[in-house]
């Protein structure tokens, strides 16, 4: 079982940067791969990048590419998402997300854990 808060979300101006952490419990973190998510309001949910159990795998969505960079502290169970040149259309609530590897027949990681979101508005 692993529980997920997130937190470093707020309100900022176009082109500047936030860091998001995700702050997890379970002594089984190291396993996991974890990701973050958005979802902007009347929109789905959206996947903004991943990163796998030893940090040396990350992939991005395109819309962030070469903006964000996730990273992870095994040590001390955090993730964290560091987000810069950001856009108005940035805006949305950030999920961090924690899967044990599985994935679907299409080969998308599947996440079992989610954090409660934290709020990231970017104004123009």
């Amino acid at each position: 079982q692993v529980q997920l808060v997130e937190s470093g979300g707020g309100l900022v101006q176009a082109g500047g940067s936030l860091r998001l952490s995700c702050a997890a419990s379970g002594r089984t973190f190291s396993s996991y791969v974890m990701g973050w998510f958005r979802q902007a309001p009347g929109k789905g949910r959206e996947f903004v990048a991943r990163i796998r159990w030893s940090g040396a795998l990350t992939y991005y969505a395109d819309s962030v590419k070469g903006r964000f960079t996730i990273s992870r502290d095994n040590a001390k169970n955090t993730v964290a998402l560091q987000m810069n040149s950001l856009k108005p259309e940035d805006t949305a609530v950030y999920y961090c997300a924690a899967g044990t590897g599985r994935t679907t027949v299409v080969g998308s990681y599947i996440y079992d854990y989610w954090g409660q979101g934290t709020q990231v508005t970017v104004s123009s």
